[in-house]
């Protein structure tokens, strides 16, 4: 992260109420509210601060377990040249996240193929064809760590107690075991129209949404519930997290025996730092993001916390110079998207 990102002053009520929207972030404000002994009003005001500050943002988006295919891709270029390829790559509607590391001459995306003939067309000849790329590796994502019902980041302080949580009376909203049958399909052409809104927010009203794609409230109500119960869709909270003073984000590629993938996979993600846990496919055996206050802290996560994981035989650290994308939206710098005001209506009741 560049040194003179601004840090922008967030108290206990803030990141409590960040903290409330990571269990459900189509929670209510009255809800939250009351869990956090709060006002409504204080709330969402708090909240609509943080959105316009760009500091955070809830989205709903297509769970990556529900594609076809999911893959990390990894791209090496010649000095100079990452940051080109990794806009290309973020204006991409396939594409859910894009950052630049190794100083600059990496760049890593995350890929939903749908269809296998896009995810080779991209990989296997116009990425290979490109001057600047020295090198293209690319792993398939097995198993998202997803066991507590809460995989997010939490590296802040403000996280709920368990009396707090019990108030909230929230469901987790993020990965749950997918559902796909013959008598119920994933996503549809259909539900194409759902999907922008809910990816410009989250948390957006199932009048609004009604409202922007012209179909009956109650309708639209059912079938997004469903989605969301299914595993087809997942709420996503995204955090700027430069902007609240914590500018160390890494890959860590680990490899462990397949024996204990499962239980070393749903280690780390217990683990406050980290944001996201997968199994993959190729010489690692687990991808995790992980954002740090600075370098000091990623080296204390690394030698203190991940160190007496015994199981892990190898592990691979790459350091994120700059998002370009989170969540499926190109990023402002190192803030998130502001909200148009068009689709500014959160959940209410």
């Amino acid at each position: 992260m560049p040194a003179e990102t601004e840090t922008i002053t967030t108290d206990a009520l803030d990141r409590r109420i960040m903290s409330a929207l990571q269990f459900d972030g189509r929670a209510s404000f009255r809800r939250i509210a009351q869990a956090l002994g709060s006002s409504e009003q204080t709330v969402a005001r708090r909240y609509r601060r943080l959105r316009e500050a760009g500091i955070l943002r809830v989205v709903v988006l297509p769970d990556p377990r529900a594609s076809r295919e999911s893959l990390f891709v990894r791209i090496r270029t010649a000095p100079g040249a990452a940051e080109q390829i990794g806009s290309a790559l973020a204006r991409r509607p396939d594409v859910s996240w894009v950052t630049l590391a190794a100083a600059g001459t990496e760049v890593m995306c995350a890929l939903r193929a749908d269809d296998p003939r896009d995810r080779d067309e991209l990989v296997l000849k116009n990425l290979p064809r490109l001057s600047q790329v020295t090198d293209v590796s690319t792993a398939s994502l097995l198993h998202v760590f997803a066991e507590t019902g809460l995989q997010e980041w939490q590296g802040f302080d403000g996280r709920l107690d368990a009396q707090e949580i019990a108030a909230l009376g929230a469901r987790s909203r993020r990965h749950v075991p997918v559902r796909r049958t013959a008598d119920e399909p994933g996503l549809t052409p259909d539900d194409d129209a759902l999907l922008a809104p809910l990816a410009a927010d989250g948390r957006i009203s199932y009048a609004a949404l009604a409202a922007a794609t012209g179909r009956n409230e109650s309708a639209v109500a059912r079938r997004v519930e469903a989605l969301l119960e299914r595993g087809m869709l997942f709420v996503d909270v995204e955090v700027a997290y430069a902007l609240i003073g914590f500018r160390a984000a890494a890959t860590l590629w680990l490899t462990v025996a397949p024996a204990d993938i499962h239980r070393v996979g749903s280690e780390i993600a217990l683990h406050p730092e980290v944001g996201f846990v997968g199994a993959v496919s190729g010489p690692a055996s687990l991808v995790v993001a992980v954002t740090c206050r600075d370098t000091a802290d990623l080296y204390r996560y690394i030698t203190e916390r991940l160190a007496p994981i015994t199981a892990i035989r190898q592990h691979e650290v790459t350091v994120t110079v700059r998002h370009l994308k989170q969540a499926g939206t190109v990023m402002n710098g190192d803030r998130l998207p502001r909200l148009s005001p068009s689709v500014a209506r959160p959940a209410r009741g």
